[in-house]
C-alpha cells in the first residue's frame, strides 16, 4: 500500500484567489522542485533546515511562472510524515494549473482523493480513527461538529479504545499462556481482575454506543419538521427562525406544496427545518402530493413542531388536541413541541385558556409566540436545543459520530458480553480465548492497527483531493 512516488495537488479550493497552495509530498518532493525554484538569495532548497519558508520564482526553462513562497518539511517532520513542499502562489487557475503541470512532467503523480492523509495514517502520523476525523473537521459546519471533529482528531477517542485494547491484550495474553500450560492447571489471570476489567469495558462501549445517537444528529443537523393545517404561519416561521424571506407566504391555503429545507445554526447546534405542506382534506392533487410527503418528513425528523392558530384553538381546541395525540401516539419517540402562533390576535385571558388546555396533553412541549413579530422565537429556539444533549460537549466526553466506529463497537460489545458469560459459566480458557481475540479485532478495525486495502479505499475516496 505505501507507495514511494512523488504526489503533488492544490491544497486550496479550486478556483481563483488571492493566495493557492500546491503541496508536494514524497521522498523526492524537494529534488524535483529544487531545479523549478530560482531563489531570489541563490539558496539551494536541499541545503535548507526543515520548517523554513523562501521566496523566489518558478521557472520553466527561461520562463518565469508566478513569484512564490516555498515552505520545506525535511524527512520525517511533515504532515504525511515525508518529505513535503508547499508553494503558495499567487490565485489564478491559470497560474495554478502552469506550476501543476510543470511538476508532473518533472516526475509528480496528480494524487489521489485523500492521498495526503493516507500516506499520514501509512506512515504513522495518524491512526485511522484520527483520519476519519480530518474529514469531519473539513465537513464541519457548526460549533458543536467543529468540536466533535477536533477532540476525536486530537486523539481522544482512539486513546481510549488504544487503553482498552491494551489492558484487554494484556490479560488476552495471559488466559493465551494458561493454555501452553493447560497440564499444569494453573492460572496466570486473575478471575476477579478480569472480571473487574470486563465490567469496566462493558461500561465503556455501551457509554460510547449510546453516545452516536446524539453524535450523530450533532454532525449531520438535527431535522426538524414544521407540521400544522394550512396558512397557520408555518412558512412565516420558518422564515423567522432563519431570519430571512425563505418560504413563500401568503394567505391563499396552501401555497406550500413542497417541502422546504433550510439549515440554522442555533447554540452552535445545525438545525434542518422542513417546512411542509398544510396537512387537510384536499381534492388538490399537486397539493395531495405535498401533504404525503409531509408524513413522510415527519417520519425522518428528530424533532417536530406542531404549529396551531391561537385564535383557532379557543373556537375548536378539541379537534387540535386530537390531531396532536395522533402524531403523539404514531411517534411516541420523537420530541413533539406544540406552538401557538399568532398570539397577538387574543388577549391575556385566552391565552391562559389555551395554555391551561394544552398543558393537560401528556408529553409535549408547549411555546407560544407570534412567527410575524418573532416574539418567542428565541424561546423555541432554547427549547430546540434543550432536545439536544450537550451536557457532553461541555464535559469534552468522547461522542461517536462515525457509523463505521459505531458498527466495530457494537461487535465488539457482543463479544465483551460472549467473554462475560464465559466468566460466569466457567468456561475453559480456550474458548474464551477466542472471543478475546474477535473483541481485539473490532477494536484494532476502528484505530486501523487491522485494516485492509478495500477499507481504506472507501474511506479515503470520500476525502477531497489535495488533504
Amino acid at each position: 500500500m505505501i507507495t514511494q512516488d512523488t504526489i503533488v495537488a492544490l491544497a486550496t479550493p479550486s478556483g481563483a484567489g488571492a493566495i493557492s497552495v500546491i503541496r508536494i509530498s514524497g521522498k523526492d518532493a524537494i529534488k524535483i522542485c529544487n531545479p523549478l525554484f530560482k531563489s531570489i538569495k541563490g539558496k539551494d532548497l536541499a541545503a535548507q533546515k526543515t520548517h523554513t519558508i523562501h521566496l523566489g520564482h518558478i521557472v520553466d526553462n527561461n520562463r518565469v511562472l508566478d513569484e512564490v513562497l516555498v515552505s520545506l518539511f525535511k524527512d520525517t517532520n511533515s504532515y504525511t510524515g515525508e518529505p513535503t513542499v508547499e508553494i503558495s502562489c499567487h490565485g489564478s487557475t491559470y497560474i495554478q494549473q502552469e506550476i501543476i503541470q510543470l511538476l508532473l512532467r518533472s516526475g509528480c503523480r496528480m494524487a489521489d482523493a485523500g492521498e495526503f492523509t493516507l500516506r499520514a495514517f501509512l506512515n504513522g502520523k495518524l491512526d485511522l480513527s484520527q483520519a476519519e476525523a480530518v474529514a469531519d473537521l473539513i465537513a464541519s459546519d457548526s460549533e458543536a461538529s467543529h468540536q466533535i471533529a477536533m477532540q476525536q482528531m486530537r486523539g481522544g477517542f482512539s486513546n481510549e479504545i488504544k487503553k482498552l485494547r491494551e489492558e484487554l491484550m494484556n490479560f488476552a495474553s495471559l488466559i493465551e499462556l494458561e493454555l501452553d500450560f493447560s497440564e499444569e492447571d494453573v492460572e496466570f489471570a486473575d478471575r476477579s481482575q478480569f472480571k473487574d476489567l470486563i465490567s469496566r469495558i462493558t461500561n465503556v462501549l455501551k457509554r460510547l454506543i449510546d453516545s452516536f445517537a446524539v453524535g450523530n444528529v450533532i454532525k449531520n443537523g438535527i431535522p426538524t419538521a414544521i407540521v400544522g393545517e394550512p396558512n397557520v404561519g408555518k412558512s412565516t416561521l420558518l422564515n423567522a427562525l432563519l431570519n430571512e424571506e425563505r418560504a413563500i407566504v401568503s394567505d391563499i391555503a396552501g401555497t406550500t406544496r413542497d417541502t422546504i429545507e433550510d439549515e440554522i445554526n442555533i447554540g452552535g447546534v445545525s438545525f434542518r427545518f422542513i417546512d411542509t405542506a398544510g396537512i387537510r382534506e384536499t381534492e388538490d392533487v399537486v397539493e395531495s402530493i405535498g401533504i404525503q410527503k409531509t408524513f413522510e418528513k415527519i417520519e425522518q425528523a428528530q424533532v417536530v413542531i406542531y404549529l396551531l392558530e391561537a385564535d383557532k384553538f379557543l373556537v375548536s381546541g378539541k379537534t387540535f388536541i386530537v390531531e396532536i395525540e395522533k402524531i403523539k401516539n404514531k411517534y411516541p419517540q420523537k420530541p413533539l413541541i406544540i406552538v401557538a402562533n399568532k398570539i397577538d390576535k387574543v388577549d391575556t385571558k385566552s391565552l391562559e385558556v389555551l395554555t391551561n388546555e394544552l398543558s393537560q396533553v401528556e408529553g409535549v412541549t408547549l411555546q407560544l409566540l407570534s412567527a410575524k413579530s418573532g416574539t418567542g422565537v428565541e424561546e423555541l429556539q432554547n427549547q430546540l436545543l434543550d432536545f439536544v444533549n450537550t451536557g457532553a460537549l461541555r464535559n469534552n466526553e468522547t461522542i461517536v459520530t462515525n457509523t463505521r466506529h459505531y458498527d466495530a463497537l457494537l461487535k465488539a460489545l457482543e463479544e465483551i458480553q460472549k467473554v462475560q458469560y464465559g466468566l460466569d459459566t466457567g468456561l475453559s480458557g480456550d474458548l474464551m480465548a477466542i472471543d478475546i481475540r474477535q473483541a481485539l479485532y473490532h477494536f484494532g478495525e476502528i484505530t486501523g492497527e487491522i485494516t485492509s486495502d478495500d477499507l481504506l479505499g472507501n474511506i479515503f475516496a470520500n476525502f477531497c483531493i489535495g488533504k
